[in-house]
């Protein structure tokens, strides 16, 4: 199984001033990719707190992608807590720093240059300006257009078995249907079953999830369970 971790960095976030828009869209990003998105961590502008973490999801998942933390001002530390994560120093890139003088020309600054001081050992996946690979670390900006761009740049390396889902809707309460999901979930564990109540519907209605990788186990939960639940109006 492929798996991932996501750390989304950023007092930002945090504090409630901005809502993080990269975490949803990657989970379902990756779903549709066949990597399962196991952790995600909200951390702050903390380079020992970025260290730990990072070390720690390293060495849990198959992949962690981290978000924000990588431009030129004095909070943006991503690079230096994924160096003191696997204990390696900054060094600066010299083809990033080619592509920052190209791109940004008078105004490439040395704050701007900041961006191309990266972990030592950083694989440079594509072109221009690519997307920086530390290990098993994806270090993406936490801008999300630019985060959803270079994902989709590194995503052609990715090779996962895509989930499949299907959804059933049921008035019964859920309170009631416990048994007969419990029941599903035994007889065929390799679908993961969810039920999640929604009580601003009329009537109320409880939407019952089935993802899985073994389409037949799938088709067979579905036929089992649709007869027992009332479908909503």
């Amino acid at each position: 199984m492929v798996s991932a971790a996501a750390v989304i960095i950023g007092n930002e976030i945090l504090s409630g001033k901005f809502t993080d828009e990269n975490s949803p869209w990657l989970a379902r990003r990756l779903r549709s990719i066949g990597v399962d998105l196991a952790r995600i961590h909200v951390i702050p502008d903390d380079v020992d707190v970025i260290a730990d973490t990072v070390r720690t999801m390293a060495g849990r998942f198959t992949h962690v992608f981290t978000s924000g933390g990588v431009g030129p001002t004095h909070d943006d530390v991503t690079f230096e807590g994924v160096a003191r994560a696997f204990d390696v120093p900054i060094e600066r890139n010299v083809e990033i720093e080619a592509a920052l003088k190209k791109h940004m020309g008078a105004n490439c600054t040395p704050a701007a240059l900041r961006m191309a001081d990266i972990p030592q050992g950083t694989c440079l996946v594509g072109e221009g300006f690519p997307v920086l690979v530390c290990r098993n670390v994806v270090i993406l900006p936490g801008v999300p257009i630019y985060f959803r761009r270079k994902f989709d740049l590194f995503a052609q390396t990715l090779d996962g078995a895509p989930m499949e889902s299907d959804r059933l809707t049921t008035t019964m309460r859920e309170s009631t249907i416990a048994a007969i999901l419990s029941e599903a979930a035994k007889r065929w564990p390799a679908v993961d079953i969810g039920s999640y109540p929604r009580v601003e519907t009329n009537p109320p209605s409880v939407i019952v999830t089935l993802d899985s990788r073994d389409a037949h186990q799938l088709s067979q939960a579905r036929e089992w369970l649709s007869p027992r639940l009332v479908p909503s109006s």
